[in-house]
């Protein structure tokens, strides 16, 4: 496993993060997420990502079994606040009453008493920027945050939070959690431009497109069983990705990775790392030898040829549109 600094903050983190969206307290028993955490462990990942979200805060729950009687120095824990966690009108966004309960609670669920990174989990609009962020800098002067993050911002909504905390003496943003792999690249041409001068690192999700760049799903033939797409927690997450043409081009990058000496999966991760601009790419798993495989990815060089080649296969399907959005009602 190979690390890297969190944008230009002092924190370092593992290049591949381990993520449990989907997996932990919804798609696989705790047992077997147990296991994953634990090979996690075993190759190296040092950083842990959850939200309060998923699986209606489970996930959270999980994860802090999960990691009890590990050195808590040794691991750097993510979460995230914003999406609902519960009925009332307060229960979600980014107030600062929803921020200080949320984060709380999110410190019982992961058994710590503090968080390495605390995520503004998507922009609110109807709060303004200036309470939230001054509910986070009370974290971190509290000690029960150490650094903030935000995840999905656009970015001129990261640049207006960067010069409130400079106008404001607050804490700054030093991540951003950006949906990127080799068809996603909305974040090339904007955000990632912006963050690289303000010295913000990219913990990218999805680096496999949610399954789609492993190959398993094949042109003309149904999902395989067992798979997301089958899955109603993630299938709504992953039908765009599934047409036949995207799907036949991914079938076509089995040369690439082979003379790689690399797996779909892992080419896929490996072509994220790539990028200066990113820190971590996050991976989930719903088996030990998933992460195992994952993390094969870390250190690998891939030549500009090759990355040439890849982009040449996928070309008429990449998506670099900064004005195309995902639905705001997805909480990955």
């Amino acid at each position: 496993m190979e690390y890297r600094h969190l944008g230009r903050s002092g924190l370092t983190v593992s290049e591949i993060a381990y993520g449990n969206w989907i997996t932990h307290g919804s798609q696989v028993e705790e047992d077997a997420a147990r296991k994953c955490v634990e090979a996690a462990l075993d190759e190296g990942i040092t950083s842990f990502d959850t939200a309060d979200v998923y699986a209606a805060t489970r996930a959270e729950e999980v994860l802090g079994r999960a990691l009890q009687g590990v050195r808590r120095e040794s691991v750097e824990i993510f979460t995230k606040v914003y999406w609902p966690t519960g009925p009332g009108a307060n229960d979600r966004g980014l107030s600062r009453k929803h921020i200080m309960e949320s984060a709380h609670a999110s410190l019982r669920r992961l058994r710590t008493d503090y968080l390495d990174l605390y995520q503004a989990h998507r922009y609110d609009h109807a709060t303004p920027l200036e309470e939230t962020l001054r509910a986070f800098d009370d974290l971190v002067r509290q000690g029960k945050v150490l650094y903030i993050g935000v995840s999905e911002w656009r970015a001129e909504q990261i640049a207006a939070a960067l010069r409130i905390a400079t106008d404001s003496g607050l804490d700054r943003i030093v991540s951003n959690q950006p949906q990127y792999n080799m068809i996603w690249r909305v974040i090339d041409s904007e955000v990632i431009p912006l963050c690289e001068k303000e010295g913000i690192g990219q913990i990218v999700w999805s680096p496999i497109a949610q399954g789609v760049l492993t190959g398993k799903y094949r042109p003309g033939d149904a999902p395989p069983a067992g798979s997301r797409a089958t899955d109603p927690s993630g299938s709504r997450f992953i039908g765009r990705y599934l047409t036949d043409g995207l799907l036949g081009r991914v079938q076509q990058l089995r040369p690439v990775a082979d003379e790689a000496g690399l797996s779909l999966a892992q080419l896929a991760i490996a072509w994220v790392l790539q990028n200066p601009a990113v820190s971590a790419a996050i991976v989930g798993a719903t088996r030990p030898e998933q992460v195992r495989e994952n993390v094969r990815a870390s250190g690998v060089r891939l030549d500009p040829g090759l990355m040439r080649r890849i982009d040449e296969i996928l070309g008429p399907d990449i998506q670099r549109d900064p004005a195309y959005t995902d639905s705001p009602a997805r909480p990955a």
